[in-house]
């Protein structure tokens, strides 16, 4: 599974064989069975991941117990709790494999030394900590601004193979509407396809 890695880590840059060596001498491949958690919520997250095969998916349970899903990280993307990572306080958030997943794990310290060793890898992962940042960002500006047509469209955009892997009610639970109001979006798109 590390080849996954290492054919997203040549599109996203120029790295030597000797810097994927190195990177490969500090990653861990873990496999996760589905329904078991990369992290449990009051856990400190200690590392960086990256799915190479299957999904997982970032949530936390509100005051009334119910599942609250914040992301989705299908393969070729990056999944954990930046927020506890960073300060180091209890995780907010559940990350569980919806399906069974395989990732490439670093712990932070490790990543961050790679980071100073291997320069186009800090360049990459400033980029994607840029895109992170815009993509909360768009992410609460849809929540406040948008209808549940617009946020469905936007997530068919941004999650194109997810629609087929992930069941209703957990997009109506990402995009913050009910089962039944995706249910009556999904109806309405169907009818203008039409």
């Amino acid at each position: 599974m590390f080849d996954v890695f290492t054919t997203y880590l040549q599109n996203k840059g120029t790295f030597t064989p000797e810097d994927i060596a190195l990177i490969r001498s500090c990653s861990t491949v873990r496999l996760l069975r589905r329904r078991r958690f990369l992290l449990h919520q009051g856990e400190v997250w200690k590392h960086y991941a990256f799915v190479c095969k299957g999904c997982l998916k970032a949530y936390f349970i509100d005051d009334k117990g119910i599942e609250r899903i914040m992301r989705f990280s299908p393969e070729n993307w990056w999944a954990g709790d930046r927020q506890s990572l960073m300060s180091g306080l209890p995780a907010t958030i559940n990350i569980d494999a919806m399906e069974d997943t395989t990732v490439v794990m670093f712990t932070g310290e490790d990543f961050e030394r790679l980071q100073q060793q291997i320069p186009e890898l800090k360049k990459m992962a400033e980029t994607l900590i840029h895109r992170s940042l815009m993509a909360a960002n768009d992410r609460i500006q849809a929540a406040i601004s948008m209808g549940a047509e617009e946020r469905y469209r936007q997530f068919m955009e941004k999650y194109p193979g997810l629609l087929n892997r992930v069941p209703l009610h957990m997009i109506a639970s990402y995009l913050g509407v009910t089962p039944e109001t995706l249910s009556r979006v999904r109806a309405t798109q169907n009818r203008h396809k039409s």
